[in-house]
Parts: structure tokens; sequence; C-alpha cells
């Protein structure tokens, strides 16, 4: 065996150990690792929708701006521009 394979070898095994040794330490089982993991998973998803809860406002939001800039720029009578902002306001 070449020296580079028993090192290998020796590490993995210096790896499993410590893992072990430091879960039981801590009093962590396998399963609490995996509910960890699931846990983390979650976060995942839940910050997954909170981000595409974000895009959709910013979007509305856009949406609004666009609708804003346009009552401006356009030669409108005051009551058009009242109706355009109680259309605004019941979004």
């Amino acid at each position: 065996m070449s020296s580079n394979l028993v090192l290998m070898i020796i590490a993995i095994v210096a790896i499993t150990t410590f893992g072990r040794i430091y879960r039981d330490k801590h009093g962590l089982s396998r399963r609490s690792m995996e509910r960890v993991g699931r846990h983390m998973g979650n976060a995942i998803t839940h910050d997954d929708a909170e981000a595409i809860a974000l895009r959709q406002e910013v979007k509305a939001l856009k949406d609004r701006i666009a609708v804003l800039e346009r009552i401006t720029t356009d030669n409108h009578s005051a009551t058009r521009l009242d109706q355009e902002i109680e259309l605004l306001r019941d979004r």
C-alpha cells in the first residue's frame, strides 16, 4: 500500500471517531442530528417563501410607482386624478 492511501484511511477513521465522540459528549443521537438537518431544510424553505413574498411586494410597488408617474405626467383633470388615486388605494 502506498503511504497516501494509509494516511487517507487514518484520516477517515480519525474523523469518524472524533465525530462520534463529539456527538456522544453533547448528547446528540443520530435521529436528533437528522432532525437538525430537516429543520435547516425548513429554514431554507421559509427563506424562499419570504423571498417570493418580497418579490411580489416589490412588483406591486413598482406597479404603483408606474401609475403615479403616469398620473403626474399626463394632463388630466382633477376629477380624473381623484379617480386614479382612489384606484390605487383600493389595490
